[in-house]
């Protein structure tokens, strides 16, 4: 194995790259399926594998918004301040409800003028979000990470295995960045200094790393691993990472690297 290299800052148009190829990944993925298969249940309660896609299709399209017409997309963050428990949920369901051949194309033409608009965006831009404004480069690894994990749901459900690829090295500094929001989303107050986190990448050969060396408390483990439990499509119990220090190990329970309320995350395996 390499000496630990560390985790550089994506570079815009790299990350379009990946984005793009993360989304093609799951297009093959899906494409094929029958009707019923398109009707088949996820891990997310509530969620078929139309729902999946249509959260990702409608996500797409106000990023899209946030990018082109941030008027526009000021009063849709006023529709979701008004139902912020169920608006994600409904923009799932009304895509959900569509043929899915309809389905297919939207989200392939929503993604793919996301991209544009993303790639014709002016050096330095920040562009509004549900949350605090973003740059290019980090609204795409946000892309990313969700079009990962919502595939994993896919394929957990389909019985499909992936395999992972360099692309969660986006993934995964997201995971690191949002320690403290963690903390914020259950009413606790963040630990004082940063942490170590040391990743093996999927290649086995790199190790990608966060934080200062020196660091008295860490993460270890594989990159994988620590890009399940982030986006909570896996339980701790069930992965290989370690925790060094009361605090990192307090954060392996309540990580996650996606904005909003808390999740429940998943069960352990075998406990259902």
């Amino acid at each position: 194995m390499s000496d630990p290299v560390p985790a550089a800052v994506p570079v815009p148009i790299a990350v379009l790259d990946d984005l793009r190829q993360e989304s093609r990944e799951l297009d093959r993925l899906v494409r094929e399926l029958s009707p019923e298969r398109w009707r088949t249940a996820t891990p997310a309660p509530g969620w078929t594998v139309a729902h999946q896609i249509a959260h990702l299709a409608w996500t797409d399209a106000a990023a899209l918004l946030a990018a082109t017409d941030p008027d526009a997309f000021a009063a849709e963050v006023e529709k979701a301040l008004g139902a912020p428990e169920s608006f994600v949920d409904e923009g799932a369901r009304a895509g959900a409800a569509a043929p899915p051949d309809a389905l297919l194309a939207r989200w392939r033409e929503g993604r793919e003028r996301l991209q544009h608009a993303l790639r014709a965006a002016p050096p330095g831009a920040r562009l509004p979000w549900y949350g605090p404004p973003m740059g290019v480069a980090s609204m795409a690894s946000a892309r990313l990470m969700e079009t990962w994990a919502h595939g994993q749901d896919i394929a957990d459900a389909l019985g499909a295995v992936r395999s992972p690829t360099a692309r969660l090295r986006h993934v995964a500094r997201i995971g690191v960045r949002t320690r403290d929001y963690a903390y914020g989303a259950r009413g606790l107050t963040p630990p004082a200094d940063a942490f170590r986190v040391e990743l093996t990448a999927p290649d086995g050969t790199e190790v990608w790393v966060y934080g200062p060396e020196d660091a008295p408390q860490r993460v270890t483990g594989p990159a994988l691993d620590f890009c399940l439990l982030v986006t909570q499509r896996a339980h701790r119990a069930d992965l290989a990472l370690r925790a060094e220090g009361p605090d990192a190990d307090r954060w392996l329970d309540i990580a996650q690297a996606f904005a909003g309320p808390a999740g429940l995350g998943r069960p352990p395996k075998g406990s259902i």
